[in-house]
């Protein structure tokens, strides 16, 4: 006869139901569903008489649901939470944000059922603030851009909930080698043009994560094509990249959604190849500039990318080269109505678009690009 059985083995019992899981399979099975209906956006191709042989084309990604570049972001950000555990039924969602991300994470919020708080600037436009609550979330409001993280943090710790934390996570969230990201939807759509593979892409900085995602991926791929990230005044991004200081800080951009008071985990310098400081006063002129001849408006992290597009083109055509360059339209102009399309705004802020408008309309329509390029 065997002897006793002296290894402390545990005793039979039921197996758990896992009833979390049926949840997070529900949610993603939701999220996979918006995916399915939204993640490829137009690429625009609009003709230029200036600009020659070169070739642009503005990723739209102001006709996602929540009408932005944020809209991905978001959904990666739900699923990175969901599949590591840290979001399940009920859980509070918080975010730091200076608006367009914390739209589409309400919108995700409300498509799971889940409390949503945004923590932003009390100089967020107003259409951003009235579309969270539209979508069920709550405003936070802070004095300083640099104080969004700390009361994000500790709100989520309050009410026993979880902080997105778009800026830390916005690099790993995202599926940078394929699975239909911005880059992979990019090159996609550009096969089969003239020029199928970009000489150059163009991207400003919020998180950081785009760029990031973008530079991987042409790695990833062995691709020829160069990343050049724009920056804004007053954002630390530039001054990092040029010193390798991640330590530097800013007193914060004017241009809601880019430009940083701090160096964001997200952003990766080493996968850029160029960066230029693009002044406000050029970013909204670009923007007023680009809705103009779209018949439609965007927003200036738009005329950021558009302005920063159109100076390579200037360096390309002054070096005789053809070729093509991408953009992305981040969201639409609409949201700010009241601030970058509002002339008594602007003059309150001391911003004189008027010599950059001319500029590049020079530019556009004769190839000629004047002295004051930065």
């Amino acid at each position: 006869m065997p002897d006793a059985c002296h290894c402390h083995c545990p005793g039979l019992a039921p197996l758990p139901d896992c009833k979390n899981r049926d949840w997070a399979r529900r949610a993603i099975a939701l999220l996979e569903g918006d995916a399915r209906r939204s993640a490829d956006t137009h690429l625009v191709k609009p003709a230029f008489a200036g600009l020659g042989d070169i070739q642009i084309y503005l990723k739209d990604e102001s006709t996602h649901p929540t009408g932005s570049l944020k809209h991905r972001l978001a959904r990666s950000l739900f699923l990175y939470g969901i599949c590591n555990g840290r979001i399940g039924e009920g859980t509070t969602l918080v975010e730091a944000s200076s608006g367009s991300t914390a739209v589409s994470e309400a919108y995700f919020a409300h498509l799971l059922g889940l409390p949503f708080i945004a923590v932003m600037p009390r100089s967020t436009s107003p259409s951003k603030i009235d579309a969270i609550k539209c979508f069920g979330g709550h405003c936070h409001f802070v004095d300083h851009a640099s104080e969004v993280y700390a009361t994000a943090e500790r709100l989520a710790a309050e009410n026993g909930g979880h902080y997105l934390d778009q800026f830390t996570y916005a690099e790993r969230a995202t599926d940078w080698r394929g699975n239909n990201n911005i880059a992979d939807s990019i090159f996609a759509q550009m096969q089969g043009e003239e020029y199928p593979v970009p000489d150059w892409l163009v991207m400003s900085a919020g998180t950081g994560g785009t760029s990031a995602t973008l530079g991987r991926y042409i790695r990833y791929r062995n691709l020829p094509s160069r990343l050049c990230v724009v920056d804004v005044e007053n954002s630390a991004f530039y001054d990092a990249w040029v010193s390798g200081d991640r330590d530097v800080t800013a007193p914060g951009s004017r241009v809601e959604g880019i430009g940083r008071p701090r160096v964001e985990p997200s952003f990766l310098p080493g996968v850029i190849d160029h960066m230029i400081r693009v002044p406000d006063a050029a970013s909204i002129a670009a923007a007023h500039v680009l809705s103009d001849r779209l018949f439609r408006r965007v927003g200036a992290s738009t005329g950021t990318n558009f302005f920063g597009l159109l100076w390579i083109a200037a360096n390309m055509r002054r070096e005789g080269k053809a070729g093509t360059l991408v953009t992305l339209i981040c969201d639409s102009g609409d949201r700010y109505a009241a601030t970058y399309y509002n002339p008594e705004w602007l003059a309150a802020n001391g911003l004189d678009i008027a010599p950059w408008r001319r500029m590049i309309e020079i530019f556009l329509n004769t190839g000629i690009w004047s002295e004051c390029s930065p």
